[in-house]
């Protein structure tokens, strides 16, 4: 019997150096991408199981899934490598090997010996020239919303079946001959919408919106869409004006699900069962909802298909841009109050946390925020990373043991990924911050700049080791609950009757602590002691928007904006000053 406490070195090299593993295999992917001049961007290259990517949810034509759609933060993804290219020669490939990090698997040397379902991406970089004087390569968003396996001009292949044998010293060749297609015009585009439905046609309305502060921050043109949601009767009362509910959200192509009509399968645009576009059109025009100016603004970048809505050194000023530029414009051409008092706003997860920090930040010009699963509001509670405490965000090691720090979630508390995993998982997609997923647009969104002009590390994506300085940084700028605790005797008096944030206990991405955290800070407060009101889904996963219990958390976030809209117009007209004009829109 051998002995089970005896460790080959390779192994104890692998478990030392779970990324590199010393592997020694010669097996080698070459990727060509056709080109006539030096390459700039990201070479994804996606490996799936044959049987793996067969017929299913996700499925194409022929009855495969393609792997390019099938990597993910969990512990289902195929598995993934990327390379950089940084002016590479034309015509000569990319190379990915044993030396090439990969996700969920640290490198090709430890890809089971079988065939594979291979496919590539090259998410193609641009230089955007700062008014700072940096110079960086990052992918511009193509009207998808930072998709880099759909992004309209990036190069590609189908999918091959190829024999991967770590031990083989033939190399596998392969050619990105496609290119993802531009976007049509999509079902929700304004002249779609006309066409489609004349009658949700009548309220929805688009606005491109030319920012001045961004164009001049990213040293080119740079714009806002904004979807304006008009109140019933807003025709037959030219005299009324109206106060604007701003509506924070992740990009999605089309409008805010408004339809005149029930849609094919009883399904919302953005899903959950309820045809929730049709729902809110009967409620909307019925007489029944408050009459407001709804706006939600798509503000996708080149770090992520979202702002946060705020002025950080890396993403530029897009809460100047939406607070001081868009919304006025808005709201002088569809006849907005514009009057602090008169405005609210909402939204879930990163639209949580969004509109939870415009109230903190924008006191005055908001009258109140109802907030859901916020992103994490307190970094003593990053997701599950203590920022403040943990010497490393991956594991917490005792003398003698450790356990690996959880990144997702089922509600029941099973683990779905790792902290370790999911940071891996876009350091693949995508380095110096540019996967354009979750934690790198966090990292754009909270840090500093860098030595080399990206936003600096919190902590090492591949090691988890935490940076304290650049920790200090956020502390004082981005923790939205050390900002209340700081800043209290001047915030607290303006934030009276405002604040309402829900949040589910079994949240997947364990944004819950925070909200913990920061409710018990809350409560400490005095002169004023804060009023903010809290609610908490018993075992609900994200996305939790409270409401009424004995309702399934799919009924109470399809009518949402339902429940809370009243709660927000009662508190505008409580709060409004002498001569307020709360009447021209009670009709």
């Amino acid at each position: 019997m051998p002995n089970p406490f005896k460790l080959s070195l390779a192994a104890l090299a692998f478990v030392a150096f779970p990324f590199y593993g010393f592997s020694q295999s010669p097996l080698r992917i070459e990727v060509t991408v056709p080109s006539d001049a030096p390459l700039n961007g990201h070479l994804i290259l996606a490996i799936a199981k044959v049987e793996g990517a067969a017929a299913g949810r996700g499925g194409r034509a022929g009855g495969v899934r393609e792997p390019r759609m099938m990597l993910s933060e969990t512990y289902t993804s195929a598995q993934g490598f990327g390379v950089d290219a940084v002016d590479a020669a034309p015509g000569k490939p990319l190379v990915v090997d044993a030396k090439t990090i990969g996700y969920p698997l640290p490198n090709l040397g430890v890809l089971p010996a079988g065939d594979y379902l291979v496919q590539a991406v090259f998410n193609k970089y641009e230089r955007f020239n700062l008014a700072d004087g940096r110079k960086l390569l990052l992918p511009p968003d193509q009207g998808e919303g930072q998709h880099w396996n759909r992004k309209p001009g990036n190069p590609y292949n189908e999918p091959v079946t190829v024999h991967l044998d770590p031990a083989s010293k033939t190399p596998i060749k392969i050619t990105l001959d496609k290119v993802i297609p531009p976007i049509a015009g999509t079902d929700d585009d304004p002249e779609v919408i006309a066409k489609r439905d004349p009658e949700a046609a009548k309220y929805l309305k688009y606005m491109r919106f030319k920012s001045e502060k961004l164009s001049k921050f990213w040293g080119r043109d740079m714009y806002l869409g904004a979807w304006v949601l008009l109140p019933a009767g807003y025709d037959e009362h030219p005299d009324a004006h109206y106060p604007l509910v701003v509506y924070q959200d992740h990009f999605h192509a089309g409008s805010i699900a408004f339809n005149s009509k029930p849609m094919a399968g009883g399904r919302g645009r953005r899903g959950g069962g309820a045809d929730r576009g049709y729902v809110l059109y009967q409620d909307w025009t019925n007489g029944t909802m408050p009459h407001v100016i709804l706006l939600y603004v798509q503000n996708p970048n080149p770090y992520y298909d979202d702002s946060y809505a705020v002025d950080s050194a890396n993403v530029g000023p897009y809460g100047s841009a939406i607070n001081e530029e868009l919304i006025p414009a808005v709201e002088k051409q569809y006849r907005g109050i514009a009057q602090g008092w008169a405005r609210a706003t909402y939204g879930g997860s990163t639209g949580g946390w969004e509109s939870l920090a415009t109230q903190v930040f924008y006191p005055e010009m908001y009258n109140g925020v109802w907030s859901a699963c916020p992103d994490p509001v307190d970094f003593h509670a990053y997701q599950n990373i203590n920022l403040y405490d943990d010497p490393n965000a991956f594991y917490r090691r005792g003398d003698f043991g450790e356990v690996p720090v959880g990144g997702d979630r089922k509600p029941d508390g099973s683990l779905t990924a790792t902290a370790e995993g999911e940071f891996r998982f876009e350091y693949v997609l995508g380095t110096h911050t540019r996967s354009t997923e979750q934690w790198a647009i966090w990292q754009a969104v909270f840090s500093p700049v860098g030595a080399d002009g990206y936003p600096a590390d919190v902590l090492d994506p591949l090691t988890g080791k935490i940076d304290p300085k650049v920790v200090a940084y956020w502390h004082d700028h981005w923790d939205l609950n050390a900002i209340l605790q700081r800043d209290w005797k001047t915030l607290g008096p303006k934030l009276e009757g405002k604040i309402h944030v829900a949040v589910g206990d079994g949240d997947t991405y364990f944004l819950n602590n925070a909200v913990h955290l920061l409710q018990r800070s809350l409560d400490t407060t005095s002169d004023p002691h804060s009023d903010a009101q809290f609610q908490y889904g018993a075992g609900e996963p994200h996305c939790y928007t409270g409401g009424p219990t004995e309702y399934t958390m799919q009924q109470n976030s399809a009518n949402w904006l339902q429940r809370i809209l009243p709660q927000m117009t009662a508190h505008m007209v409580a709060t409004a000053p002498a001569g307020a004009d709360t009447k021209s829109w009670s009709y």
